[in-house]
């Protein structure tokens, strides 16, 4: 693109990156590979001095836009440089050029259409923290919008950009909102020019709803003064749409089933933190962006919403333990047969162990008995038959046998004084 003017000396103008009611942005271009985003103010300045009040007002607010760089910020752009271009005289700030894609362009086509949890909660919890940053100095940023945010493809980080409104004065403001402003994005007081810090907490408030839901609360569907009329309305008197009802009609079709019943899960105190941003009343949000920031930081890391912050980890949760799963598996058929020659080794180790105990043990209560043969006195038949075995000598053989006449002697003795003493009782009872 053509130069239109020069910005100034030793910053080239590298062309229009956005134009509008709230000014233009240009890609400026220093000495070497240095870029930078020039905001252009769409009010020239007659007089370079403190007399002009435009002029007073503009040098005030660029020194409290210093202030936000006193300390650095990675979520915040870097304020290089301020002025007057030297041809229109038009107020101009100097920033830092973001490489990387806005909120915006991430939500368009190829991209999904809606944001998961856990990337909402990373953009919730550093574009807080950018606010609180800002707000801390006391500068209002005023146009917090999907454009102003951008993703630094370098560092990973989401930025907020452009603080032009913040330099405008009431009336300027009031004019460039009402006829050329994000009125999708516009706290209900912004209608009357007002800027307040609860107004950067609104449009938090949008942004967040935008990237869940897949549409802003009250989305405007042509850019004619009916269509902002109404949205202007809406936001001063319309209730919040259902979030959720939103999500589930705008889930991408790409995503798996399971994916989809996960992402349905919204953490609680993330959807009430949004509902808050966006109520009517300035007083009835968080005061500050350090009391959303505070807000932020207790619920995400909060033991008693732990049931919600699984949520977001529950997806990797799963894959570590199909993994796990998947490991063990594995494992197990390897084991198998590498395990079987040692299990059987094993076992007859403990069998071999087992049973050397016992015999130790036997030996142990046993080591003092000696195996002794029963006596065994056999009868007079059974004497020629262990004489076959085992010869006997000669004398006691002898003695043996007049023992065993002797015994036989006297049982034929007795036999037959039983033989008589029976007859003599026969008679006795007159048998015979």
């Amino acid at each position: 693109m053509s130069k239109v003017f020069t910005i100034m000396e030793g910053l080239e103008n590298m062309g229009a990156i956005r134009t509008g009611g709230q000014g233009s942005v240009y890609k400026g271009r220093r000495i070497g590979p240095i870029l930078s985003a020039v905001k252009l103010l769409p009010t020239p300045i007659a007089d370079e001095s403190l007399d002009d009040k435009n002029y007073r007002k503009f040098v005030n607010e660029v020194e409290k836009l210093k202030k936000v760089n006193e300390v650095a910020n990675p979520n915040v752009v870097k304020i290089l440089s301020s002025g007057i271009t030297e041809s229109g005289s038009l107020p101009f700030i100097e920033m830092e050029f973001i490489e990387g894609p806005d909120l915006g362009e991430l939500l368009a086509e190829p991209h999904e259409k809606i944001f998961t949890i856990k990337e909402t909660i990373k953009l919730a919890d550093q574009l807080a923290g950018a606010l609180a940053h800002c707000h801390k100095v006391g500068v209002k940023h005023g146009d917090v919008k999907s454009n102003n945010v951008k993703f630094n493809v370098h560092t990973g980080n989401y930025v907020l950009l452009d603080f032009g409104l913040s330099i405008m004065s009431d009336e300027e403001r009031r004019s460039s909102m009402r006829h050329a402003g994000a009125i999708e994005f516009m706290a209900p007081e912004q209608n009357e020019g007002q800027m307040l810090f609860q107004t950067d907490i609104y449009s938090y408030g949008v942004i967040l709803f935008e990237l869940l839901a897949g549409v802003v609360p009250f989305p405007l569907h042509d850019n004619g003064e009916t269509a902002r009329n109404t949205v202007m309305i809406s936001h001063m008197e319309a209730p919040v749409p259902d979030l959720l009802a939103l999500r589930g009609q705008n889930l991408p079709t790409a995503w798996t089933n399971a994916q989809k019943e996960r992402e349905m899960h919204v953490p609680t105190w993330l959807l009430n933190i949004i509902y808050k941003c966006l109520e009517k009343l300035p007083d009835n949000r968080y005061g500050n962006g350090m009391d959303l920031q505070e807000a932020i930081v207790h619920n995400s890391v909060s033991v008693g919403n732990a049931d919600n912050n699984s949520v977001v980890l529950k997806t990797e949760n799963e894959i570590l333990q199909t993994q796990i799963l998947q490991l063990h598996e594995a494992t197990a058929i390897t084991q198998k047969e590498s395990v079987m020659v040692p299990k059987v080794a094993f076992n007859f180790s403990i069998a071999l162990i087992i049973v050397l105990v016992c015999l130790s043990t036997y030996g142990l209560f046993h080591k003092n008995i000696v195996y002794q043969p029963a006596t065994y006195k056999p009868t007079v038949d059974y004497v020629p038959i262990l004489l076959r075995y085992k010869p006997i000598p000669t004398a006691t053989a002898a003695a043996y046998k007049k023992d065993s006449i002797t015994n036989a002697n006297k049982a034929r003795a007795r036999a037959s004084f039983a033989s008589k003493k029976k007859s003599h009782r026969k008679k006795f009872l007159g048998i015979f």
